[in-house]
């Protein structure tokens, strides 16, 4: 049958049935707000059965004042800190709800709506609201980084016993790699963000916010990520940021320390510590002086190297005036041997070029192979077991400092930030 956006329809296949508003979709398709929930699910038009229903009134927007949430967080402890702690917000899921008339999800959401949604948090600390962007994260730019990066200095010095950074969490590495980079910081800055927003009912935000705070206003003075480190509500995980990926589009669970263990988990009901390895050290509360470095060498630029890849791509960058480049290699660290050329035309042009792996885990080793020796005397420097964001974004900030071509390759497989493990975990 013919059906039009916001039409109120059920579907039937294979024996069950959904009811819920056509939203837009891909041709062929019925795409379905559903009711009861806001979940949205898609169906082959040549597969089900579809039913006109009368018309009812959508489920309504998320009102501005949010009503507080007082159905999560049953037997959880809270100690007051005697902190002060700034929420600065940015936007991403956690900070969002479904459109009702598009089924997708939109940065609305203040810190101070936040809050209401995380009742238990009253008394805990005083909080400070800074709402500095409302984007999703993919909209995130080095710019932003730059100016969320002054925000969490301004805070600090001003007297914040520690920081949450509310992020959307597809490209919440690269902003915590950037102030973990930028910033020198005696306190806690943590940042969280959720995997579904705050009116699903499957939503993470309460419980990421939770241990967010308790980190914010406990000892370990560094940038760290903090989420669910499991699918089940029973504990977050201490990720340092610069060791953090996103491992999974949407379980609650997507961040992972690489190569480390996280430095510690946080069960969600009573704020305890559960340190996971003696060989992570970790920068405490009042150890280090703040200080701020945010200039950033923007013109740089990640290339990912597969079989058969022509290495004009690599000049391209090369000629287009690019500054730095992180390449992604295969294995240890490999490209091609018709690479090599190229990789030497970017070193007499004094332009770093930085080897990462493309596996997961792991570290490149390039002396082992004909070809990694090759590409070392042709000036490639390894990133050894850093991250691809982490080391992109380091590559990124050296230059920002003015530093020469010598200094960038020498510091750029340095340890900063705990971004080199002393370990490696396999």
């Amino acid at each position: 049958m013919a059906f039009k956006t916001g039409d109120f329809v059920k579907v039937e296949k294979d024996g069950a049935f959904f009811e819920g508003h056509v939203i837009p979709g891909e041709a062929g398709y019925i795409t379905l707000k559903m009711v009861g929930g806001g979940y949205v699910a898609g169906f082959l038009e040549s597969e089900v059965q579809v039913t006109l229903l009368p018309p009812v009134a959508a489920p309504p927007e998320v009102p501005k004042q949010v009503v507080r949430n007082t159905a999560k967080g049953a037997g959880i402890k809270i100690t007051p800190s005697g902190k002060k702690i700034t929420i600065i917000t940015t936007g991403g899921t956690i900070a969002s709800y479904v459109n009702t008339e598009t089924g997708t999800v939109q940065p609305t959401f203040t810190g101070e709506d936040l809050l209401l949604e995380v009742p238990e948090l009253e008394g805990f600390a005083d909080f400070k609201i800074r709402d500095v962007f409302s984007l999703l994260s993919e909209n995130m730019k080095p710019e932003n980084w730059k100016e969320l990066a002054q925000v969490i200095h301004d805070e600090i010095k001003a007297g914040a016993d520690g920081i949450i950074v509310t992020h959307g969490t597809d490209t919440m590495t690269y902003s915590a790699a950037a102030a973990a980079y930028m910033i020198e910081t005696p306190v806690p800055i943590i940042f969280t963000g959720s995997q579904r927003s705050p009116d699903r009912p499957s939503s993470d935000n309460h419980m990421n916010l939770m241990c967010a705070a308790r980190a914010a206003a406990g000892d370990i003075a560094e940038v760290l990520i903090v989420m669910h480190g499991s699918t089940s509500d029973d504990f977050c995980s201490l990720h340092r940021a610069v060791k953090a990926r996103k491992m999974h589009t949407s379980r609650r669970d997507t961040f992972k320390s690489v190569n480390m263990f996280p430095i510690a988990n946080m069960d969600y009901f009573t704020g305890e510590l559960t340190f996971l390895s003696e060989f992570v050290d970790y920068s405490k509360r009042g150890e280090n002086i703040l200080k701020i470095t945010p200039a950033l060498e923007e013109k740089c630029a990640i290339v990912k190297f597969v079989p058969g890849a022509d290495p004009s791509i690599l000049n391209y960058y090369i000629d287009s005036g690019y500054k730095g480049i992180v390449l992604e290699g295969v294995g240890l660290g490999h490209v091609s041997d018709d690479w090599v050329p190229a990789l030497q035309k970017a070193a007499d042009k004094k332009i770093p070029v930085v080897v990462t792996s493309q596996c997961i885990n792991g570290s490149t080793a390039l002396g082992t192979y004909e070809t990694g020796l090759a590409m070392r005397k042709a000036g490639v420097v390894e990133a050894v077991d850093q991250l691809t964001e982490s080391v992109f974004v380091k590559l990124m900030w050296l230059l920002g400092q003015g530093l020469d071509y010598e200094k960038v390759k020498e510091l750029i497989s340095t340890e900063m930030k705990g971004d080199m493990s002393s370990m490696i975990i396999d």
